[in-house]
């Protein structure tokens, strides 16, 4: 077995270069290490300067999602042994504007996010006197796979429609607005149903299902727009057939 495993890393440091670049380097090869592994190796031993989001190493913050062999993965949850003998090529995820190196623009994500309003909404708050909004694990099942989401951003990068149309809300957002849609402590579907049925949200999907594919914690969110679709029309079909019942 190969003691080392080559990897082609992304270089971009817009002071130095108008465009990205590719630069090879050699990784101990350990059965263990997974990619994410293999790049700490790179910048402690070998380039200081390569830079990329890491965090927890364990699958939940989310942050070090990158192509992987034209891939979108966490590299934190992707082996080498996955791909000997190589060469592994890591690049930025895709869609996204590149910052340096293997660092994206999270800019337009967060902004999508804020737009769907992920946060209970209630109409009116009862007094805490009252204590808190119970739920059965019944209630909590409804929803509880959408809330699995780390935003990873790795379904943007699978995404063929975010990347056509930069103004598509994504996966990600539409899934989370579905979380809290079926929350039942939440009262801000109809707010958020308002906000979703535009042009640039669940209508712009067009059901490729590579989102819920490569969704490293298995939230659905193609799943997720095609519920939004279902009640965005029986809402539609509700004010067009009972006006004076809607809302």
């Amino acid at each position: 077995m190969a003691e080392t495993i080559t990897l082609e890393v992304t270089r971009y440091r817009p002071e130095q270069e108008t465009e990205p670049t590719f630069q090879r380097f050699e990784a101990p090869f350990r059965k263990d290490w997974v990619v994410l592994d293999a790049l700490n190796y790179i910048k402690d031993k070998l380039d200081t300067s390569l830079s990329y989001r890491w965090s927890c190493r364990m699958g939940v913050c989310g942050s070090c999602g990158m192509m992987v062999n034209d891939e979108p993965k966490l590299t934190c949850a992707t082996f080498l042994s996955d791909y000997t003998p190589g060469p592994v090529r890591v690049e930025p995820l895709r869609n996204f504007p590149v910052v340096r190196d293997l660092v994206i623009a999270m800019t337009d994500f967060m902004v999508k996010l804020q737009r769907v309003k992920p946060w209970l909404i209630r109409e009116q708050e009862k007094p805490l006197s009252e204590g808190e909004y119970l739920q059965t694990p019944e209630q909590l099942d409804v929803y509880k796979q959408f809330s699995m989401c780390i935003n990873c951003m790795i379904c943007y990068a699978a995404c063929p429609v975010y990347g056509l149309d930069p103004h598509f809300l994504g996966p990600a957002a539409i899934a989370l607005a579905q979380r809290y849609n079926q929350d039942s402590r939440d009262q801000g579907s109809q707010e958020r149903l308002d906000i979703l049925s535009q042009h640039d949200g669940i209508w712009g999907c067009t059901f490729v299902g590579e989102c819920t594919k490569v969704c490293p914690k298995h939230v659905d969110p193609a799943g997720a727009i095609q519920q939004y679709k279902l009640a965005a029309t029986k809402d539609w079909f509700k004010s067009f057939l009972l006006p004076w019942s809607a809302r």
